[in-house]
């Protein structure tokens, strides 16, 4: 039986409340609250969820008017401002896909407004740091709109406590050089749900990084679109998950028009009882995409007993008319052979595996760019690794 006639025999008893979707493509979008019923966990797209761990986001009447802190540092050729949700500066990329996008989307007063002008060659990178500190509902909404032939490079980090409910929207217009990058490093104690909406233009290279290193749940739903032909979007996301901790990362490729190349490689690390890890990569070739080139993998290295990891690529074409089309995804535990080969060499076990561990890592965290970011990311994966246990009990 196929998943969707699963889906539609369980609707037809009454196990889901929602239309089935047979086809990505054709899955509800809604700037409009009451178009998104409360969800149960029965979704397709809740099912991997916790839900008594974020269903608090979903009530639209329960958030502060105050947001989490912002700094924003840049440089000369890029502009920063707060602005009214309203601004008709702001060109919607997309619409929400899901409950909590569209009530981050109308909560959401104010709008974080980076612009990276025509031509601008922005040299060093524009950082976007927020600092929660509040237990209440926040919403949240950060839009970077890159014009054409631009260059830049913008980080997105997340500290602190927070139950921010969040709306991140890039604009890559034709010929753009963007990469945008976005960092989960909060408190043991945060959720954290976020929509990232991506637009690439004609000739437009757009790079989309996500690290998540911390929170008690942080569910990430990424959602592209390419706009004009000859778009090139790459994601690339990492992520390490401790005890308890629930991270779930959600990338969409929409490839509607021809001769546009996408790439999607996620990789995380598991240690500790209760850490889960999800994935859902959704890829769709529309009859329009012509020469479309996309491949997405996934790969999780579990690090101790009593993690669980969901992984789950979707590919679905609608068009014969392509370079080429593929996904992978695996989940296994510390290769043996590397470690012996390791050990064999005088290296102790807990080096050896902190070794494996950083390699598995390090082809992902180097295409960040940027060595300060880069450096700070391995401290954090090797103090993750002290920390979590996977070290623990390895012989000396």
């Amino acid at each position: 039986m196929t998943v969707s006639e699963t889906m539609s025999r369980a609707h037809s008893h009454g196990l889901v409340n929602e239309p089935v979707h047979h086809s990505r493509a054709t899955k509800l979008t809604s700037f409009n609250t009451a178009d998104f019923a409360i969800p149960t966990g029965r979704e397709e797209e809740w099912r991997f969820t916790p839900m008594p761990r974020i269903n608090f986001l979903f009530d639209d009447t329960s958030y502060a008017t105050s947001a989490p802190a912002v700094e924003v540092t840049l440089s000369d050729e890029a502009t920063y401002e707060v602005v009214p949700a309203t601004d008709e500066r702001l060109d919607p990329v997309l619409a929400p896909v899901d409950r909590t996008a569209v009530v981050s989307w109308n909560q959401a007063q104010e709008v974080h407004f980076i612009d990276i002008p025509r031509h601008g060659e922005v040299n060093e990178p524009i950082f976007i740091k927020v600092n929660g500190d509040a237990t209440e509902n926040q919403a949240q909404r950060i839009y970077v709109r890159a014009g054409q032939n631009s260059h830049a490079v913008v980080v997105l980090s997340h500290t602190g406590k927070a139950n921010l409910n969040q709306t991140v929207e890039v604009n890559a217009a034709d010929d753009a050089q963007i990469t945008f990058v976005s960092l989960q490093e909060w408190d043991d104690t945060a959720t954290h749900a976020s929509n990232h909406r991506l637009r690439a233009g004609k000739n437009t290279k757009l790079r989309h990084i996500v690290v998540t290193l911390g929170g008690s749940l942080v569910r990430l739903s990424a959602d592209t679109e390419f706009s004009a032909e000859r778009g090139h979007i790459e994601m690339l996301g990492l992520y390490f998950v401790d005890k308890g901790q629930h991270f779930e990362h959600r990338p969409y490729i929409a490839h509607t028009e021809p001769n546009c190349y996408s790439r999607v490689t996620y990789k995380g690390a598991l240690q500790g009882e209760g850490a889960h890890s999800v994935w859902v990569g959704d890829c769709l070739i529309g009859e329009r995409a012509d020469g479309t080139d996309t491949y997405e993998l996934n790969r999780n290295l579990v690090l101790t007993e009593g993690t669980l990891t969901d992984s789950v690529p979707n590919l679905e074409i609608e068009n014969g008319e392509i370079e080429g089309a593929g996904h992978a995804s695996a989940t296994g535990r510390f290769d043996d052979e590397q470690l012996f080969y390791l050990m064999a060499r005088g290296i102790r076990e807990a080096d050896a595996r902190r070794l494996v561990v950083r390699g598995f890592f390090a082809e992902l965290i180097n295409e960040i760019g940027i060595p300060a970011v880069q450096e700070h990311l391995m401290e954090l994966i090797d103090a993750e690794l002290e920390a979590g246990g996977a070290l623990q009990g390895a012989g000396e």
